[in-house]
């Protein structure tokens, strides 16, 4: 038994319009499994793919109502390709955001709807990620975080201190997933981690076991809905999607 992650997903007043930004963000396509979500997918994915991690942007009523921490921090692969990707943000949409980081070597800015992520300058160890680098949680325990998302996902620990924790897919590729401790983990933005059993697998069987780990259930007003939505030992949401 095991889950992949598969997607990260926004809350948005408008799915499309989100969407759209993400879409050209990433250089990458949009479809749609029905009305209020656009998904955002690499151009060419073939479902189900064991180590792609989409983004879903669902419109919900109030979408300021809902709080996640997770972010994105986007690959570049020069200074220059960096300048020119902030640049491109910009006309899209984004703006620049200042949530204290001070004076860093990375652009940290926020789409349309104010969801914040970070454009990275050139680093090595992103230089195959695709256009994604990480999906990063902050917390307050990265070695606690590790130690449930290791179990939970068939995800390759890398790295873990007291201070950051780094997964990736087993097979070695697509986006990182990380933990980050800060000193003030009331940072919310609207984003949250999706999971999928395998085809074959059971949603109830891997939910048990999530429990098992420490994973608790928890009622965001999702009311009967195919998904199981969960939270993690800090108190982070996130859905157990049926296998596929």
């Amino acid at each position: 038994m095991a889950l992949r992650l598969v997607q990260v997903n926004f809350k948005a007043r408008d799915d499309s319009v989100l969407g759209r930004f993400w879409a050209d963000a990433l250089g990458w396509g949009v479809s749609s499994e029905g009305p209020g979500v656009t998904n955002v997918e690499p151009p060419g994915m073939v479902l189900p793919d064991p180590v792609a991690v989409c983004v879903d942007v669902v419109t919900v009523p109030d979408p300021e109502a809902v709080k996640y921490r997770a972010h994105l921090d986007l690959a570049t692969s020069s200074l220059a390709h960096q300048a020119e990707l902030v640049a491109r943000l910009k006309a899209l949409g984004a703006t620049s955001a200042d949530i204290g980081q001070g004076d860093v070597p990375w652009a940290v800015l926020a789409d349309p709807e104010g969801n914040v992520f970070c454009v990275l300058e050139p680093r090595t160890i992103y230089a195959d990620t695709g256009p994604i680098a990480a999906v990063v949680v902050s917390c307050t325990d990265p070695r606690t975080m590790a130690r449930f998302w290791n179990g939970a996902i068939d995800w390759t620990l890398h790295e873990v201190t007291d201070d950051f924790a780094r997964l990736r897919s087993a097979a070695g590729v697509g986006p990182y997933l990380e933990f980050v401790r800060v000193p003030d983990v009331t940072m919310w933005t609207r984003v949250h981690l999706d999971l999928r059993p395998y085809l074959r697998d059971d949603q109830a069987g891997e939910v048990a076991r999530l429990r098992s780990l420490g994973a608790m259930d928890t009622d965001i007003g999702q009311g009967d809905v195919p998904w199981v939505v969960l939270t993690d030992p800090e108190g982070n949401e996130f859905c157990v999607l049926t296998p596929g």
